[in-house]
């Protein structure tokens, strides 16, 4: 089943998202490997595809699972929830309806 995972970022957490992206991304580059990453990325704190500076917001993952449990296994081993870039981190299922 797909799940969403909405993570919030903690204030102040710029500088830890920036040195931790590369380990970040590798781990959804596996998901979309296997097949199983729909869409990923980050909320930008201004309407801008570079907020620069003023940084992000969250981030935003939908990807495929067997289960509630084993996506919040793989949600509380993200590596910016370890460096400190997620204050909080949301899992559901997720339906995609459209398109």
């Amino acid at each position: 089943m797909w799940f969403v995972i909405w993570a919030e970022d903690a204030p102040n957490s710029l500088d830890a998202r920036r040195a931790t992206r590369p380990a970040h991304l590798e781990r959804l580059q596996q998901l979309q490997a296997d097949g199983r990453l729909l869409v990923a990325g980050p909320c930008p704190a201004i309407a801008s595809s570079d907020p620069g500076d003023a940084g992000f917001t969250g981030s935003m993952v939908v990807a495929e699972f067997d289960s509630l449990e084993e996506a919040k296994r793989w949600a509380d081993a993200d590596p910016y929830f370890a460096a400190g870039v997620y204050a909080k981190v949301t899992v559901k299922p997720y339906i995609k309806a459209l398109p």
